[in-house]
């Protein structure tokens, strides 16, 4: 039996990013945990239990994923599709969190399975609201599929 928590994992390889995400998450109070992930690859091994990993129960498996595109040894696009591909991970939301606004990229998100494509906002104070946005809904509002 799959357990959904609501545990938030942070895939991104910007620390700047990464912290600011965190903040907000924080000071939003949604979320049990945040778990961060520097790279797609660090991602796969933690969701599918593997590598550094494999005594994690892969049933456990986060309420939601917010994943950058841009990342070192396997990029975001990547991690996107074999986490909808699988049927252990492919109801797990993924919130494609990035700086890219090209339409190919959007629409690549979409038909690999996203949830929803949020382009980062540049200013502070609005990187913070949406990323509050994105944790309360995802996890407060949204009934997720199990």
């Amino acid at each position: 039996m799959k357990t959904y928590t609501s545990e938030i994992l942070l895939v991104e390889d910007n620390p700047s990013d990464a912290t600011l995400t965190i903040i907000a998450l924080k000071d939003a109070k949604v979320g049990d945990a945040i778990r961060h992930l520097k790279d797609g690859d660090e991602a796969l091994e933690y969701i599918f239990a593997t590598g550094v990993y494999a005594k994690r129960k892969i049933r456990n498996t986060p309420g939601m994923v917010l994943l950058d595109l841009q990342m070192p040894k396997v990029n975001g696009k990547e991690v996107l599709q074999k986490l909808k591909v699988d049927d252990r991970t492919k109801n797990i939301p993924i919130i494609v969190f990035t700086s890219s606004q090209e339409d190919c990229d959007v629409n690549d998100c979409y038909h690999l399975g996203a949830n929803s494509y949020v382009v980062k906002p540049v200013e502070f104070n609005k990187f913070e609201e949406v990323i509050k946005e994105i944790g309360i809904y995802w996890l407060s509002i949204n009934h997720a599929q199990q």
